[in-house]
């Protein structure tokens, strides 16, 4: 039963997501890790490979390549900023210390990016604080938030946010 709670949202990630025009190294990254001692993984490849290992079940499993966009992600009902796309999503935690790291790029530069999340998470009751191109704060119910952003020139961005332990 363990197996299936695990492989089950790896098998409706493969339904998530555009893999319209899905070349060369697009494609997320998703890995879920959890548990004390007798923890789990799953990680999907950008390539669309799955690998799980749980105690006493190992699998490799092929599904196509997801890519995540702006509309396949909301932090509190906040969406990215439009055009922009996931490479690589971890989720990990057991219990109360669980934390998520998203990283995604971005049509638009990093000054974009972080008053895009400043106004719209702030009235979602996260407590926000801008250093630069970055925020960093809590959430509604007092986990740890960031964000950051890099220019990667052509008026685009690289940005990480980190919510969580």
């Amino acid at each position: 039963m363990r197996t299936l709670l695990i492989l089950a949202p790896a098998l409706l990630l493969a339904g998530c997501g555009s893999n319209e025009g899905a070349n060369g190294d697009e494609g997320t990254q998703i890995s879920i890790k959890g548990g004390d001692g007798n923890g789990f993984s799953a990680n999907l490849g950008k390539d669309g490979k799955v690998a799980v290992d749980l105690p006493g079940f190992k699998a490799n499993i092929d599904l196509p390549k997801v890519q995540l966009d702006a509309g396949d992600f909301t932090l509190n009902g906040v969406k990215l900023p439009e055009g922009s796309k996931i490479t690589n999503m971890d989720v990990s935690g057991n219990g109360r210390d669980g934390g998520v790291k998203v990283n995604f790029t971005s049509p638009v530069g990093t000054t974009a990016v972080r008053d895009w999340f400043q106004g719209r998470l702030a009235s979602e009751g996260f407590s926000l604080k801008a250093d630069g191109n970055d925020l960093s704060g809590t959430t509604e119910d007092g986990k740890a938030f960031r964000l950051t952003t890099k220019d990667v020139g052509g008026g685009k961005s690289e940005s990480v946010i980190t919510v969580g332990g």
